[in-house]
């Protein structure tokens, strides 16, 4: 018989939210047998970090861990990277409509985008365009010296922009070259892939700065990294404008993209740089790409209505519209947006709390449940750059386990399994 398809959103969430738990559970498998981490907390923490690429870790000794622990450790990274529902997509085309359901469950953002009339057309120009990221940073790395261990590692890391490095002091262990092609292709993985899809077909690379969202995704990056740069020289951290600069880009390129690789420790820089970082940390990444995080286009489409708001008090008769790239932002859009920002900041508060009735002091707690609900991975105080999440009680890993999930899959797709009304039928 011929599968009907007929997903509901229902079946989409719990199909969405049932995968990832199963994937973080069976995933913590060869790290239990292994023996690499004492408890199962442990070993679940570590394999949801993996697969909703924060990059997190409860690692402490990494490269005293076998290469086939670490390589499964990446590849965690890789698959869920673009989200093991969207492979799972674009090979299981029988879906049909209830292939969309899945779709918009899963991939981040707060609009799905759908670049071709069938759902799973769109899921396999996304695969594509991850495989040809990744396999280009793989032939660089390897050009630039890397062994293909590591090559794989850190681009599994990259292109997902999860974070898990085979070596303890992450990127740090790696030339200048190597730095700046990592921060370029963080970057890239940032973006949103539509884009990329636009660039084939165009065959113009306008298409990246006609997009609102890119420009004002550079504007942020750039600014922040030159005004970090230029702190960290003028007060002899390093000691020429290139290290500065290589520095600054890789660490607020790391961040807003939440892939969380490291080449300094940002946990001792002055006071108002740490602010710009944990600023950073409620950015995220462009929507439609690995990135977690609020969403850079969410933020824009936030200032567009509060600049809107400014105009309609001088101007109260007038009537304005919210337009991102030409086109005009729905309301449903518009509210959909404010209410995931309060969602999540509501969750962010609520974690801190959580983590600060624990002894933890507010650094510490603020930035490790920014860093896990942002998949961003290290945060600042005992979570920071050098640290890891080894010290939390179990307890306490589960919970951020459970922040990371809620990150990964937009809140909403969780917090309607929890609601009562979704399990009624009709």
């Amino acid at each position: 018989l011929k599968p009907t398809g007929d997903v509901r959103y229902r079946e989409g969430f719990t199909l969405v939210a049932l995968a990832w738990l199963l994937a973080a559970l069976f995933g913590a498998l060869p790290y239990f047998f292994a023996g690499t981490f004492p408890t199962f907390a442990d070993a679940f923490f570590e394999s949801m970090s993996g697969f909703t690429t924060t990059g997190a870790s409860v690692m402490t000794e990494i490269e005293g861990n076998p290469q086939a622990i670490l390589l499964w450790r990446s590849i965690t990274h890789w698959l869920g990277g673009l989200g093991i529902i969207v492979l799972f997509v674009a090979v299981l085309s029988q879906l049909g409509i209830g292939a969309m359901k899945i779709f918009r469950a899963e991939v981040p953002g707060p609009t799905t985008e759908k670049i071709k009339p069938r759902i799973t057309e769109t899921a396999k120009i996304f695969l594509s365009i991850y495989l040809v990221l990744t396999f280009a940073q793989i032939a660089i790395l390897m050009i630039l010296g890397m062994s293909l261990f590591d090559a794989l590692v850190h681009t599994f890391g990259t292109v997902a922009t999860g974070g898990f490095s085979s070596k303890n002091d992450s990127i740090a262990s790696f030339s200048p070259a190597i730095q700046w092609v990592i921060t370029l292709f963080m970057f890239l993985a940032g973006a949103n892939f539509a884009l990329y899809y636009l660039l084939v077909l165009q065959k113009s690379p306008a298409v990246f700065w006609k997009n609102e969202e890119f420009r004002f995704y550079s504007f942020i990056t750039i600014i922040v990294s030159i005004i970090i740069a230029t702190v960290l020289w003028t007060n002899g951290s390093f000691p020429n404008l290139e290290e500065a600069l290589r520095t600054a880009f890789f660490q607020v390129v790391s961040i807003i993209t939440t892939t969380g690789f490291a080449t300094a420790n940002y946990d001792i820089w002055p006071i108002a740089l740490q602010g710009l970082i944990i600023s950073l940390m409620f950015v995220g990444g462009c929507v439609g790409s690995t990135g977690g995080g609020l969403k850079v286009g969410r933020h824009l489409i936030m200032l567009k209505q509060t600049w809107l708001e400014l105009n309609r008090a001088i101007h109260p008769r007038a009537f304005f519209s919210i337009k991102v790239n030409g086109k005009s932002v729905q309301p449903e859009v518009l509210s959909s947006i404010f209410q995931f920002f309060y969602l999540y900041a509501f969750l962010f508060i609520v974690g801190s709390i959580y983590m600060s009735a624990l002894g933890f002091d507010l650094i510490t707690s603020f930035s490790s449940v920014a860093a896990s609900i942002g998949n961003i991975g290290p945060g600042l105080g005992r979570v920071g750059p050098v640290e890891n999440f080894a010290f939390l009680p179990a307890h306490a890993k589960f919970v951020h386990s459970f922040l990371m999930l809620l990150g990964r899959l937009e809140i909403y797709t969780i917090l309607v399994l929890l609601l009562p009304n979704f399990w009624r039928k009709g």
